[in-house]
């Protein structure tokens, strides 16, 4: 693939990351800023909680962009910066925390100077920025972390304060507006850390000097306090640190949350007070829980990376956050398998689209994210996995409490003929033993077949006695088929054959295609399958 090609279907794309790119184009049509420096992607992170799959999907769909707008501009450089806002004061302990005690004390107190509850790291902060930057390595983004404590406490950002000391009542003009009049009654663009509590305060400032950073308020125990705002004395207000960060670090591109949109507003208006501009970006839909509440850090209703990583895979959790982010989505351990399978199955079609195709192909955008695709000759593009994570379940689920990752590959390997082994396999079975474990073999049920089924049923054995160990899957679904299609066994129509098969045999409402199913298991094993169902 020439890269003129690739620019040319860029440009009339109509996938969600290329349309992103192509307004930033817009602002920087040669793919470059004026100064000659790359384009400059932002994520924004709050580690006030443990990270969830909605903090990593800001940083993945960030990366979607962004790889478009390399593709639209012929490789021209980028950044990503991860920013976590870990100078913020915690205002509530999440429940989902060890050492509530301790954490209810230091309550106020910014993130990054509040112990670990974890008792891992030099603070909380430090914990789920780990935490955080653990998963976003293991998936291969490219990106620079950057710690607001770190930028705070250096006086990397004290120009950057003394800025805004210098337009506070400009901000102070754009703010109060939009705020009750008890919270305006307090309100300052910046909020001191005591020096007595170290509690981040929301006070009324006067500033004093600007230029020299110094500011003037009242402290909790009621004394006039004058002291620099510099050096990780303050902390801004949060619409104005997400300006101030914006302009600070010439930020281009930055998405957020619905719950954010009157945040971008008035940020976008304050970067302007600060002389700078507001970055490009789309405001993207919440994800839900399995309730249709919106997930939140603090309540802990959402699922953690760790949790999807047990019982999906890596690409699967990429696969789901790729459609339209302008479209809430519920999330919970039930969307996972289908996740799965139609990963692959978009996957294993990409080498076989034409150009355009592709663009709009989440594999496509996935295999790009962390640079391990260039075009449909490229590793990866055109592979597929020998089985599907459904008919991996149904395996697991009939093995039951029994079910491993070494038997049920060992059943695999019997299938296939052979061992086919690959990191993306392996991560589907242990995935597939850890789902079934939990969610499945907890509410099988299987039933005693009709009359009408158990005669079906002793067709299908004998049908099996008559067949090789090894016959084709393809010929066992036939097999399949003709039993419910015979008119003797009174089947309405081949769901409710299927239907009958599933609850009897494998105790679910819902399986796998028959044939495979019975190949995978083994003629022998499915056979006492079928004459443990008829004993019922």
């Amino acid at each position: 693939m020439t890269d003129t090609a690739l620019i040319d279907a860029a440009k009339n794309s109509k996938a969600w990351p290329f349309q992103e790119a192509q307004r930033l184009l817009k602002r920087y049509p040669d793919g470059t800023k004026p100064d000659g420096s790359p384009v400059l992607f932002e994520t924004g992170y709050g580690p006030s909680g443990l990270p969830h799959i909605g903090t990593f999907q800001e940083v993945l769909r960030t990366t979607f962009v962004r790889r478009a707008f390399e593709a639209l501009t012929g490789g021209k450089p980028t950044r990503l910066v991860a920013f976590s806002d870990d100078m913020d004061g915690l205002r509530k302990v999440p429940d989902n925390l060890p050492n509530q005690a301790m954490l209810t004390e230091h309550l106020h107190k910014p993130l990054s100077r509040i112990p670990d509850p974890f008792e891992k790291y030099e603070s909380f902060a430090h914990h789920n920025n780990a935490m955080l930057r653990e998963f976003l390595d293991r998936f291969g983004f490219e990106y620079e972390f950057v710690a607001a404590s770190d930028r705070y406490n250096s006086g990397a950002f004290d120009d950057a304060l003394k800025n805004v000391l210098r337009n506070n009542q400009a901000i102070l003009d754009i703010m109060l507006p939009t705020l009750r009049a008890e919270r305006a009654a307090t309100y300052s663009p910046i909020m001191p850390i005591s020096p007595a509590s170290g509690n981040v305060l929301q006070v009324p400032v006067e500033v004093v000097d600007p230029d020299a950073g110094t500011i003037r308020f009242t402290d909790e125990d009621g004394s006039v306090i004058e002291q620099s705002a510099l050096g990780g004395m303050a902390k801004l207000q949060w619409k104005v640190d997400f300006a101030m960060r914006w302009v600070a670090q010439g930020v281009d591109y930055e998405m957020y949350g619905k719950d954010l949109t009157d945040t971008g507003v008035q940020s976008g208006k304050i970067a302007k007070v600060l002389g700078g501009r507001k970055p490009d970006g789309l405001i993207y839909e919440l994800f839900l829980d399995e309730n249709g509440e919106k997930i939140s850090k603090s309540k802990g209703n959402g699922l953690t990376i760790e949790q999807w990583l047990d019982y999906g895979t890596e690409e699967s959790l990429g696969f789901y956050i790729f459609p339209n982010p302008k479209s809430a989505k519920q999330l919970h351990v039930g969307v996972i398998p289908r996740a799965v399978d139609d990963y692959w199955q978009f996957r294993e079609h990409l080498a076989e689209q034409p150009l355009d195709k592709q663009l709009g192909n989440p594999a496509w955008h996935l295999l790009r994210a962390n640079e391990t695709f260039a075009g449909p000759d490229a590793p990866g593009a055109g592979d597929t996995v020998p089985v599907t994570f459904g008919l991996l379940l149904n395996l697991a689920s009939v093995l039951g409490s029994e079910a491993t990752t070494d038997n049920v590959a060992e059943y695999l390997d019997s299938y296939l003929g052979e061992t086919v082994r690959s990191a993306e396999l392996d991560a589907m079975i242990k995935a597939a033993v850890n789902y079934t474990r939990d969610f499945i073999v907890p509410t099988l049920n299987k039933r005693a077949p009709t009359d009408n089924e158990a005669a079906a049923l002793r067709e299908l054995d004998a049908r099996l006695a008559s067949v090789s160990a090894d016959e084709a899957a393809e010929n066992l679904q036939t097999i399949v088929y003709e039993i419910g299609k015979d008119e003797q066994f009174g089947f309405e129509n081949l769901r409710d054959w299927f239907r009958a098969l599933y609850q009897t045999l494998l105790g679910s409402d819902q399986g796998p295609r028959m044939g495979s199913f019975i190949a995978l298991y083994g003629i022998a094993n499915s056979r006492k399958l079928i004459a443990e169902a008829l004993t019922r």
